[in-house]
């Protein structure tokens, strides 16, 4: 049934095969193209003379970058937990107002900052920051992202509320459980897949943010995704593609395993 849906569709839209393909080939070809350049061992990244791994071995070596990976570690961290706590206590109090008359509002007020741009979220911050009279630090880059993030985290935390059966819960107060307990043998074990996979997204979204860390933040709080704009200025070296590749490979084992854990039957 699925192969006849597909040749139906490709019927009805010729040479979408071919649009397609020449998308996936244009978003993911240069990625492959910065991997392999990843281990020329000329200088030069243009000009491929032979394999090597010393780049990487260069990259694991310097003390700036591995300084810039900790700050980065850091502010993943704090942020995808303070962001995912407050993502999962507003699924839970959304999931309970069912007839809340502003529950549409409030969901996609907590959407918007997937919608603005993120240099108008960033300009916004750091003016805030700065009227506040907050020192740029380690601690704006968190709170910036902390915010940021919550959206990531929230929607696979509402998806798993909204799969779950309500008669679960009914059955547990027929069997004379309190909200406490049915809160914590029953809610939680099965909203826990859906609590993960949202802290990996969020710590993902925070590992890999650009735009927003490099206006919030101040001396000494250089992260690993500023730091490669750092390389950049000053040229293209086989360094860079290393290090972006050691980050490329981060985002997709945390990516893989979120989505397996999303995927897990409520």
């Amino acid at each position: 049934m699925a192969r006849a849906n597909t040749r139906n569709t490709s019927r009805h839209f010729p040479g979408l095969a071919t649009h397609a393909a020449f998308f996936f080939a244009y978003l993911y070809i240069p990625i492959l193209v910065v991997v392999a350049l990843s281990f020329n061992e000329n200088r030069l990244t243009t000009i491929w003379t032979g394999f090597s791994t010393d780049w990487y071995w260069a990259v694991l070596n310097n003390s700036d970058v591995l300084r810039a990976a900790r700050n980065s570690l850091i502010v993943a961290t704090f942020a995808s937990l303070i962001a995912t706590a407050a993502a999962t206590l507003a699924a839970l109090g959304m999931a309970q107002g069912r007839s809340f008359r502003q529950q549409n509002t409030i969901n996609a007020t907590l959407a918007l900052p997937l919608l603005i741009p993120e240099i108008v979220t960033a300009v916004a911050t750091l003016i805030f920051f700065v009227a506040i009279g907050v020192q740029l630090g380690l601690l704006t880059i968190t709170a910036a992202h902390t915010v940021f993030c919550i959206p990531f985290a929230y929607l696979p935390i509402r998806a798993r509320i909204e799969g779950m059966d309500p008669a679960l819960r009914e059955a547990a107060f027929d069997l004379y459980a309190n909200e406490r307990r049915t809160f914590l043998r029953v809610t939680m074990p099965l909203l826990w897949p859906g609590i993960l996979s949202g802290a990996l997204l969020a710590f993902i979204v925070s590992l890999d943010n650009f735009v927003i860390t490099f206006f919030v933040s101040g001396a000494g709080s250089t992260t690993l995704p500023v730091y490669i704009f750092g390389m950049i200025r000053t040229g293209v070296t086989p360094a860079v593609n290393a290090v972006s590749a050691l980050l490329l490979l981060v985002s997709l084992v945390l990516v893989t395993i979120s989505l397996l854990i999303s995927r897990k039957d409520v």
